[in-house]
């Protein structure tokens, strides 16, 4: 098995993507599933995922020239597009000092049959790199529920911002310098 990580370069990348997205959002799971294997808070759309591509383009595991494996890059701009993100963006502006420079990591997901072998790590090694030279750090959020994804985040090296309450959940705001 070879696995290549990279950045997307193409349109279907982009819709392999929503495809995996879609196989792991909470009404594709059941509850024994998302408590056992994650699960994912935000589906977008086609042209959102290409807009964000454009500005930052996203990180990909692939087999075979098939996405089993991503980080989503989501410039600060894009704040706003996303109602559910709007409160992350606002309690990132809070914590974060004036200057300082961040890449949000918009979502990650590995392929079921692709778990526990060191991808969801080399996704983030990759999205380091690639982001080093013009951000100083990578914030996402992680729904408290989703203690294997938190799990997942303190083991590559993110260490928690705050904790905040928002739309009636709880919600973990991670850092990775």
């Amino acid at each position: 098995m070879t696995i290549q990580i990279g950045r997307v370069q193409s349109r279907l990348e982009l819709k392999q993507i929503l495809s995996l997205q879609k196989e792991n959002i909470p009404n594709a799971l059941s509850i024994k599933e998302m408590e056992q294997e994650g699960f994912l808070t935000v589906t977008h759309t086609l042209n959102l995922l290409d807009r964000m591509n454009k500005v930052c383009s996203h990180i990909i595991a692939k087999e075979n020239g098939k996405v089993i494996g991503y980080a989503l890059c989501m410039h600060p701009k894009f704040g706003n597009k996303i109602d559910v993100l709007k409160p992350m963006f606002e309690e990132i502006n809070s914590v974060l000092s004036p200057g300082e420079k961040y890449m949000v990591m918009g979502q990650v997901c590995i392929h079921k049959e692709y778990r526990k072998m060191g991808i969801f790590q080399n996704l983030y090694k990759k999205m380091q790199v690639v982001i080093s030279t013009n951000y100083d750090c990578i914030i996402t959020e992680v729904d408290a529920l989703n203690k294997r994804s938190l799990k997942a985040h303190f083991a590559v090296g993110f260490i928690e911002l705050k904790t905040y309450n928002s739309n009636g959940r709880k919600w973990h705001l991670l850092v990775l310098k």
